[in-house]
């Protein structure tokens, strides 16, 4: 796993400023080290640069990035962020074509295959993976996105020049590129967030290329096309056939994700997810008389001041450690108490870029940061929630009823604080509703739907589109801070097509919350793994955390120079603190609407201060 970032521009020569450019290259790859804090390398030719950092997992000797090969047609020279999981078959099909191979790595492999093939060999790949591509001859530059959106990829266009990076902070090293926030941008954060919407950078003409998508840019211009789209297809396969194939399409995805060169960890909640995960590498492992390592996250003391409710009925420490014992593996629990949750608020609005998911990716920051001592490769449970159906709107009627995000539909936590300019000038429900109806619009439907099945359809394809993003996003920030490999198995594409077209009959057969997921898991885990409740990534219910909010918000707002004060009602936002928590109303997702709203609105300020935001 890696950190990329470049420019390219046709008609300009970068070489006769080598230095400068090249220099450029060498910050972009210092900004960027956190994500491959092992190996690092630039390229520079007339029209292009490509910079790269290395996280070693496969290929630990010969494996060195940027990747220059020569064949009949030119020079072509790769950046490579990822892992192909299907890398092996492809290079014994790429050998009986003819291709000679120097090293053992998976960035050869898509590069010999583009040579070969060009587009066409990246719809062979079953991987994560955000590519760059460069052709000297042609002048032309691609870039390239996995399918489900996985691994970031960022770009923007300056003086002709196309700029990209892994993160948005890549880009900014550029020249002439500054961190420029309009009102589209601020409707991202109090709208949206901590989602946003998918492709759009948040800061001024900066975007991201989309899932599925790759562009072009040569001297005719830039081009975007997508290799890959999600289908609606008719469901042909009985109950029984249903669980087979997704069994064995999990099983698949976790057996090819466990290919590392290094040891392998699995995060362990002793959920459902989880545990099926590693489950299958726990039992991959011990034929190898192999053991593996887990880890499980809680907050220092939760135990203490926990509170059981609908969106958090069970705390996870003791499931987890109840799997582990059943699977064998190396435990560890990790915790994190008040004063390091707080501060890795802002260390993950460093490693985002942007305001996030508030204490739920502070803590998975601190998390990873502690695996990393352990383990540079994970597999997790994440996305089986939005791919199997898993969260409480997929089951209540006021999701099918309402037109506007499940997760989101509340505006009023989000109005409550801000000040009455920011409301008169921000146009923050028709915002969300305009990103919502472009969604619904563009969700891939049968003709022979029924209206209960359509409208499945559009809440599944939302929480694809939007849901797991924000999850995937935060998984890949949180982790690459301390150069740490997270991998999601149950979001392989082919999981992803297949289960998306399975009728919800069969997806939560006789109402039972993922019981496609259940019933296919069926041989790996014991009963009660199997069929615990859902419950979320934990939150700390500590009333010291929340005390130590409200003081350092106090503190912003005390400060005349403290950025979000021109954007918040201080009377409003003084009151909210006075008032007792409710640590049952949502206001994201299964974001608590106190605790978790001061956070965020500390990683707002934070955010505009320290990338010395320009607002517009």
């Amino acid at each position: 796993m890696c950190g990329i970032a470049g420019f390219c521009n046709p008609r300009n020569d970068f070489m006769q400023s080598q230095n400068k450019w090249i220099s450029i290259l060498e910050a972009m790859n210092h900004t960027l080290k956190r994500r491959g804090p092992d190996d690092e390398g630039t390229y520079l030719s007339s029209h292009c640069g490509l910079s790269h950092v290395r996280l070693e997992i496969i290929d630990l000797l010969t494996g060195h990035q940027p990747m220059i090969k020569q064949c009949a047609s030119g020079n072509y020279s790769i950046v490579f962020n990822g892992e192909i999981y299907n890398m092996k078959p492809l290079r014994e099909e790429l050998k009986k074509a003819g291709t000679v191979f120097i090293t053992n790595s998976d960035t050869e492999v898509i590069l010999n295959g583009f040579m070969l093939y060009r587009e066409d060999f990246i719809k062979k790949l079953n991987g994560i993976f955000a590519i760059a591509i460069y052709h000297a001859e042609e002048k032309r530059l691609w870039l390239f996105r996995d399918r489900i959106g996985i691994k970031p990829l960022f770009f923007t266009i300056t003086d002709n020049t196309l700029v990209f990076a892994s993160e948005i902070k890549g880009l900014f090293i550029y020249p002439g590129i500054n961190p420029v926030v309009d009102k589209n941008g601020l409707c991202e954060i109090f709208a949206l967030g901590p989602a946003r919407t998918c492709g759009n950078g948040v800061f001024q003409n900066i975007f991201e290329l989309l899932p599925g998508e790759f562009l072009t840019f040569s001297i005719d211009g830039l081009n975007r096309q997508f290799y890959w789209k999600l289908e609606s297809r008719p469901h042909e396969d009985s109950f029984l056939e249903t669980i087979e194939k997704t069994a064995w399409l999990i099983e698949d995805s976790v057996k090819m994700q466990m290919l590392s060169d290094i040891p392998i960890c699995t995060f362990l909640s002793g959920g459902l997810d989880s545990s099926l995960v590693t489950a299958i590498c726990a039992k991959e492992l011990q034929k190898q008389n192999r053991r593996l390592n887990t880890f499980s996250f809680d907050f220092k003391d939760n135990a203490k001041y926990f509170q059981s409710n609908s969106f958090q009925p069970s705390q996870d420490a003791p499931w987890a450690k109840k799997t582990s014992q059943y699977l064998n593996t190396a435990h560890h629990l990790l915790e994190c108490d008040n004063t390091a949750q707080f501060e890795c608020l802002f260390r993950a609005v460093d490693a985002a870029d942007l305001p996030c998911m508030a204490d739920v990716e502070s803590s998975l920051l601190y998390f990873c940061s502690k695996v990393t001592a352990y383990n540079k490769v994970t597999l997790t449970g994440e996305c089986a929630d939005e791919i199997f159906g898993g969260y409480p709107w997929f089951h209540q009627e006021k999701a099918f009823r309402t037109p506007a995000f499940p997760w989101s539909s509340d505006f009023a936590p989000r109005k409550l604080l801000l000040s009455a300019d920011v409301l008169a000038t921000l146009p923050i429900e028709e915002y969300s509703a305009s990103a919502y109806e472009a969604t619904i619009a563009e969700t891939p439907r049968l003709l022979s739907d029924s209206p209960t099945e359509k409208r499945r359809r559009e809440i599944s394809y939302l929480n694809l589109r939007w849901f797991m993003m924000t999850l995937l996003n935060r998984m890949d920030r949180t982790s690459m801070y301390s150069g740490l490999e997270a991998r999601v198995p149950l979001a392989d594409y082919r999981i992803v097509e297949y289960v998306f077209n399975v009728p919800w009959s069969m997806k939560c057969p006789n109402g039972i919350v993922k019981g496609l997921l259940r019933y296919a898991g069926s041989e790996f885990l014991p009963e009660e793994i199997l069929w615990r409740k859902k419950s979320p990534y934990p939150k700390t219910y500590d009333p010291a955390y929340e005390t130590l909010l409200a003081d350092r918000l106090k503190e912003v707002l005390a400060s005349p120079n403290a950025p979000i004060r021109t954007l918040l009602d201080t009377k409003k936002v003084h009151q909210f603190l006075e008032t007792p928590s409710d640590y049952t109303r949502p206001w994201y997702g299964q974001l608590m609407a106190g605790p978790q709203m001061l956070a965020y609105l500390l990683q707002v300020n934070y955010w505009l201060e320290h990338y010395k935001i320009k607002l517009v």
